[in-house]
């Protein structure tokens, strides 16, 4: 599978981070990874799930960017971002950071990050504010190294998600 995986890839470095449109599928394996991986690392159940990207939250004016890694995981996504309009006039959201954990560490999170921030520039937005939790430490410091200069980080404490958590919105001024 390697091989085959390394001649559909032509010249593409293993290792090398592929960002690429939203396709269609990929909302459900959004919701899906979500789902699984917050479940298994942070015990948020049904409610997470109800909220997660499937739901109504995600508009029809929502760009996603996805991500998937060379080599043998290279037609496999590994990692999502969504950037969203906000209720707010002139501010944006960025949604539903999510890497695979067999692909953290390789800068796959940071560059979907980038990518909203570009986007959100280009289509003229004031603020992005970026949604995480307390306990998402990777998230946290792409934001904080995005936002320590420009922005602000507020925090909210709820249950509906199952466990108690912290989210943390870190508004970037664009």
């Amino acid at each position: 599978m390697g091989a085959i995986a390394s001649l559909l890839d032509g010249d593409r470095q293993a290792g090398e981070i592929v960002l690429r449109e939203h396709r269609p599928g990929d909302m459900g394996w959004v919701t899906e990874r979500h789902a699984v991986l917050y479940y298994e690392q942070d015990g948020w159940g049904a409610g997470f799930e109800r909220w997660s990207p499937a739901s109504s939250r995600t508009s029809s004016r929502a760009s996603t960017r996805s991500a998937s890694a060379a080599g043998s995981r290279s037609a496999t996504a590994s990692g999502s971002a969504a950037f969203s309009s906000s209720t707010t006039k002139g501010e944006a959201r960025l949604r539903l950071l999510l890497v695979e954990p067999s692909v953290r560490g390789a800068g796959l999170g940071r560059r979907l990050v980038e990518e909203c921030i570009a986007f959100s520039r280009e289509k003229g937005y004031k603020k992005l504010v970026l949604w995480t939790h307390s306990q998402l430490l990777a998230a946290r410091a792409i934001y904080a190294a995005r936002t320590v200069q420009e922005g602000c980080r507020k925090t909210e404490t709820h249950d509906s998600f199952g466990p108690k958590a912290v989210s943390e919105f870190w508004e970037l001024k664009l």
